[in-house]
């Protein structure tokens, strides 16, 4: 069992590596690193190595469950934190307090829900449009059939701010068809930008996990979603 120190020390190289990588990509992009954001999905650990994580200069962190945001709010107020993952209705409520983004809204339903508690807490909650991009019947988001209707049906909706989009490329897809699902996302949020009036404004794309982050950033991904790699030596198999 490795002591606080040691995860620490590994959190820090591991950070660098990533970081390293990240500056590789945005440079092939001819774009600056300031550009993109690293979300560090703590789903893999506990409160006690998410706070080291914290600690060792993570401060956008990422959560697939809500509970699990609950309990890690308490312990580390400061972090930014991002819900990657579904947000089921009857969880909103106490979601929304402590969330700076959610990532995965995927449903005209759960829009709606978000709206009306937003509206109750007096406060505009900024989120991103999750589409299902591939031919995974286990990925989420919004089916391309309803995406004609996504950009009036958010001008109806006063306290949620649409700040871009998320999507997940095919976990067995080859680079090649990674970096074209990446590509159709950015091409859909050029595409809908015009159509959404203000406050709504399509900057971000949340796009990219540990085995592909590089890519969508060659495609334009202003968020990446990096987990595993930041646990490289702490926990077993990563």
């Amino acid at each position: 069992m490795a002591t606080p120190a040691e995860v620490s020390h590994l959190l820090q190289r591991n950070g660098n590596r990533i970081e390293e990588r990240m500056a590789a990509a945005c440079y092939r992009a001819g774009r600056s690193r300031s550009e993109v954001t690293v979300v560090a999905i703590s789903k893999y650990v506990d409160v006690a190595t998410t706070k080291l994580l914290f600690e060792a200069g993570q401060h956008d962190l990422g959560e697939s469950r809500p509970q699990v945001i609950w309990e890690k709010v308490a312990a580390i107020p400061e972090a930014r934190w991002h819900l990657v993952g579904h947000l089921q209705r009857n969880k909103v409520a106490r979601t929304l307090p402590l969330v700076s983004l959610i990532h995965s809204v995927d449903s005209f339903r759960l829009l709606q829900a978000i709206n009306e508690e937003a509206a109750k807490l007096n406060k505009v909650q900024e989120i991103l449009l999750e589409l299902h991009l591939t031919d995974e019947e286990t990925k989420s988001g919004f089916s391309s059939e309803e995406w004609p209707q996504l950009p009036s049906h958010v001008a109806g909706l006063n306290h949620i701010k649409v700040t871009g989009l998320m999507g997940m490329a095919a976990l067995e897809g080859t680079p090649d068809e990674a970096r074209q699902t990446f590509a159709r996302l950015r091409e859909l949020r050029d595409q809908w930008q015009p159509l959404l009036a203000s406050p709504h404004q399509l900057h971000h794309l949340s796009m990219g996990m540990t085995g592909d982050f590089e890519l969508a950033i060659l495609e334009g991904a202003t968020i990446v979603r990096i987990g595993s790699a930041f646990f490289e030596g702490i926990l077993p198999g990563k």
